[in-house]
């Protein structure tokens, strides 16, 4: 470390930051440990796996794997880890001091660290007295003696080691001496880093900004921060930390964590290489952002948060007419930064909040080859806000925008218009001796007159239910004439109630994503009776694959 560095520059106040350098910042990544900790998420090993080599490609510096004392997952993620190559990162086991008590020696929680064979640990221990006497029924020097022995244990093995102070910005409140002391302890014993923690979450940018500022007068060696995201400020702690001198940076991948997640690793690295100008990682490795927060929602079985900070896919999206006006005569008005560095693009919504230059804007950014006149984007516009206000929503279903643009032009003939169906359901026997019906028992068949390409189509097709039926019909119609459609199915298929207020009256919105296994495209349909919104959604997606056949 240089004399210069942030820790050197001792007497230093809030009022007059260190320079902190990107050469003095690593990126500290729990995603595989602390992450895990949110409800609802669980990966596999090789999940696990895989998400470590997308964080090495990333540029992070170091990768905690999890605790391999603590279960058998853990255990042997370890052990397969140590056949990975990696090009950059560390990786690292997280485990806690030795007991109250023990011997470093013997200790089962120091053996399982040392025996994961890392090049780097990370050991929690207690910064707050109270905790020491409420939660470790200790003493206040057996537990620095602790913190000594349990990392001078492990450096004199070979392990670079982090000291992860928990609850130290809560404890700097209460005993600001004692808070310190821990971290004097961890440093004694040859800890590189000491990681101040804000393990409960509570703590704002100011309150952090202070205790760091104290922690990098009272030790010389690297001070790390994990924030917690329990008052929605995790990620703005973590950038105050970094200029008060904190040169490691714990976060976890989109965010995750228990109760309300940790500090979001995709937005740290955005911050600090666009906002504050240090180059954690290249550029190649920041245009990879979105890309790396996308496939860990995907790996999670997570839907990808539209609105998450820089990666999401509402993050660079305009909706107001007049913001859309703007971008398409100033480039830049209404994002803070190009959404090409983080890998995002910026995105035009149609809705009724829209304005003439929305509608022209969205076919330009779907490919659409339409030119229109001032009169007929106005045209299709009104078309647009009548049918929202029926509960149709077009800003994620672009083919039915594309459909609906094209259906207000001179000279358009639709494919195929269905003429009249009817709809028979009926209900399997019950058991003769118990009277009951199994549940999913309802059939259908479905009948329908379709006209496609001048012809009168007449045809019936059985289904689970009067949408499915009604769906296997059209298609049995339109294969008739079209039989390339045979590729071309439904992947998913959503219903929302619009006014649930309304009870059984409420009117439904059905999206639909159909795919001929070469592309994906969304459609729309809204009506008070499911089967007509599905039958709206289901025609659209249909047309849409005719019309970009021909």
């Amino acid at each position: 470390m240089t004399t210069d560095s942030p820790r050197s520059q001792a007497g230093l106040t809030p009022a007059d930051p260190p320079h902190v350098r990107a050469e003095d910042l690593t990126l500290y990544d729990t995603t595989l440990r602390d992450g895990l900790g949110m409800e609802g998420l669980s990966l596999s090993l090789e999940d696990k796996l895989l998400i470590v080599q997308k964080l090495d490609e990333l540029g992070v510096d170091y990768i905690e794997g999890g605790y391999p004392g603590s279960n058998p997952k853990d255990a042997e993620f370890f052990q397969r880890a140590r056949s990975l190559t990696l090009q950059h990162a560390k990786l690292v086991a997280f485990g806690s001091t030795r007991r109250a008590g023990g011997d470093v020696t013997t200790d089962p929680a120091i053996r399982v660290v040392l025996e994961a064979e890392t090049p780097a640990v990370t050991l929690v221990g207690k910064s707050s007295s109270r905790q020491v006497h409420d939660v470790l029924e200790t003493t206040e020097e057996e537990n620095l003696a602790m913190i000594r022995d349990s990392i001078a244990y492990l450096v004199q093995h070979g392990r670079e080691v982090t000291f992860d102070a928990e609850h130290f910005f809560d404890a700097f409140k209460e005993d600001r001496a004692y808070a310190l002391a821990t971290l004097r302890a961890a440093e004694r014993a040859g800890a590189r880093t000491v990681a101040l923690c804000d393990t409960n979450g509570g703590n704002l940018p100011w309150e952090v900004e202070e205790a760091v500022f104290a922690a990098r007068q009272a030790v010389s060696c690297e001070i790390g921060i994990h924030a917690h995201n329990d008052t929605d400020e995790a990620v703005a702690n973590t950038m105050i930390a970094v200029r008060a001198g904190a040169t490691q940076v714990q976060a976890c991948l989109n965010g995750w964590g228990e109760r309300t997640g940790n500090a979001n690793m995709i937005s740290v690295i955005a911050n600090l290489k666009l906002k504050m100008g240090l180059d954690v990682v290249t550029d190649d490795q920041l245009k990879r952002l979105t890309e790396v927060a996308h496939f860990a929602q995907e790996l999670a079985n997570l839907t990808p948060d539209p609105q998450q900070p820089y990666v999401g896919s509402g993050a660079f999206a305009h909706k107001a007419g007049l913001h859309v006006a703007a971008i398409t005569k100033s480039a830049g008005s209404y994002t803070h930064v190009d959404p090409l560095l983080v890998g995002n693009t910026e995105r035009v919504l149609v809705s009724e909040l829209a304005g003439r230059r929305n509608v022209i804007e969205k076919l330009r950014e779907q490919g659409v080859d339409l030119q229109l006149t001032d009169e007929q984007a106005a045209r299709a516009l009104e078309r647009v806000k009548h049918r929202e206000s029926k509960g149709s929503a077009f800003e994620s279903a672009e083919a039915s925008f594309e459909l609906l643009v094209r259906r207000t032009l001179e000279g358009y003939q639709a494919p195929f218009a269905l003429e009249d169906f009817l709809i028979v359901q009926r209900r399997r026997h019950a058991d003769p001796q118990s009277g009951e019906t199994d549940r999913g028992s309802m059939m259908a068949e479905a009948m329908v007159k379709l006209r496609v390409a001048e012809q009168m189509v007449q045809i019936a097709a059985d289904g689970n239910g009067p949408v499915s039926a009604l769906d296997a019909a059209v298609r049995k119609a339109l294969l008739s004439v079209f039989p390339a459609m045979e590729s071309v199915h439904l992947v998913d298929y959503k219903v929302r109630i619009i006014n649930s207020q309304a009870g059984s009256d409420a009117a439904v919105r059905v999206l639909i994503e159909t795919t001929d296994g070469l592309r994906r495209w969304r459609t729309v349909g809204a009506s008070t009776d499911v089967v007509e919104a599905s039958w709206f959604a289901l025609q659209d997606a249909y047309e849409y694959w005719i019309l970009h056949q021909r």
